[in-house]
């Protein structure tokens, strides 16, 4: 069986086809800047490496440049879409509606019922969904980011609402970044040799989160309602309080709707650093040669995660490894050392030699300390490639 995962974002649509026979990648791709006359297409299949640019207009034009490149019969790897078993997306929030879906009316309402919540995400997932079901007959599927952490207790992800509207509304801390934190879950079980262990699961990219697993499932994470919260985002605010918002609406002159735009576009680490970037290599550059706003930028990134992982901590009743994952945890040796510094007493203790490496599983901690940490890529799209193929089969 084959399955292509596709992965979305507002101008962007990434994909991988698995054979899932024995879960082989048999090519990687996407295009970028979606809507540009001069979109970027890219291909990986095998040694060959393929990319051009033209123009891709809408998402479904940019599953159609997909498909082509895989049938190509020079260097594509099938013959023919017909080859396809099931497409399988990492869709992000589905409100009441989660777990892992065959997409079809009542799918795509109950992901309408939440663009407000994530306008970056849900519309560009509805609109391929959409353009695909009509384009083809392959099998579609949902697998939403929040399914793993259904299992959080009640306790930790309800917000102290007046009970007409908690109970009327999804509002809720969904959490999201599920299908990263469910394979670092599994992966770690391998690593540690048993399945009952503690982790926090960092993932820290443009889109940053934590996750406390216990028993291989999620006990808390970091993001609540929607991906806006939790952790400051490379552009968007993370935690705020709601007071703030009319008073930022007063200053700014802003109606609600474009001030929320606004924190989701130009905040987080991005407006901390004053416009300057919000791509944590960009930052780290300029604070090294004494730009303050970045040097805050960094700082108050560092600090919320630290303060999170304390709640991690306790939400856990101990902690048995760390795992730093996604773009950030993966190759940012920086803000590994800044997150696990002076920790000592609590059996953290990072190893500043193993700690230089960039992209690679590997375990970093000293060997001194109670608690192991850990660098492990993630692998999102094998994920969701099962758990598509668990749908189809059911």
């Amino acid at each position: 069986m084959k399955v292509l995962v596709a992965n979305l974002g507002s101008t962007s649509f990434k994909y991988r086809l698995f054979d899932m026979s024995d879960e082989r990648q048999l090519a990687r791709g996407g295009v970028e800047r979606i809507g540009s006359s001069e979109s970027r297409c890219f291909v990986e299949i095998g040694e060959y490496r393929g990319e051009m640019t033209k123009s891709i207009p809408v998402h479904g034009v940019a599953v159609e440049a997909c498909i082509s490149q895989l049938t190509d019969p020079t260097h594509g790897c099938i013959k023919d879409a017909s080859e396809i078993s099931a497409i399988g997306f990492k869709a992000v929030h589905g409100g009441r509606l989660s777990g892992v879906q065959r997409i079809d009316e009542q799918v795509l309402a109950a992901m309408d019922e939440m663009n407000s919540v994530a306008p970056a995400h849900n519309p560009p997932y509805m609109a391929a969904m959409k353009q695909l079901a009509g384009m083809s007959q392959i099998p579609l599927v949902a697998a939403f980011e929040t399914d793993f952490h259904q299992s959080i207790p009640e306790a930790w992800k309800r917000y102290a609402l007046p009970a007409s509207i908690g109970n009327a509304l999804p509002i809720r801390k969904w959490g999201f970044h599920g299908a990263s934190h469910r394979f670092i879950g599994g992966r770690m079980a391998e690593l540690l040799g048993r399945s009952d262990a503690r982790i926090i699961s960092c993932h820290l990219g443009g889109s940053s989160s934590l996750c406390a697993i216990r028993d291989g499932k999620s006990m808390a994470t970091t993001m609540g309602m929607s991906p806006q919260t939790g952790l400051p985002q490379n552009n968007r605010v993370g935690d705020l309080d709601p007071y703030s918002l009319p008073l930022m609406m007063e200053h700014t002159g802003m109606t609600l709707e474009k001030l929320l735009h606004h924190l989701s576009t130009q905040a987080g680490l991005l407006g901390l650093s004053n416009g300057l970037s919000g791509d944590i290599r960009d930052l780290e550059q300029a604070a090294d040669a004494g730009n303050s706003d970045a040097k805050l930028a960094l700082d108050v990134y560092v600090a919320e995660i630290r303060r999170q992982m304390g709640g991690m901590l306790m939400a856990l009743g101990g902690l048995d490894a760390i795992v730093f994952t996604g773009g950030i945890g993966e190759n940012g040796a920086g803000i590994r050392k800044a997150v696990c510094e002076g920790l000592d007493d609590l059996g953290i203790r990072l190893s500043e030699l193993s700690n230089q490496v960039r992209g690679s599983e590997r375990r970093i901690d000293d060997s001194t300390g109670k608690v192991q940490i850990w660098i492990v890529p993630t692998n999102e799209e094998i994920v969701v490639a099962r758990q598509t193929v668990a749908a189809i089969q059911r």
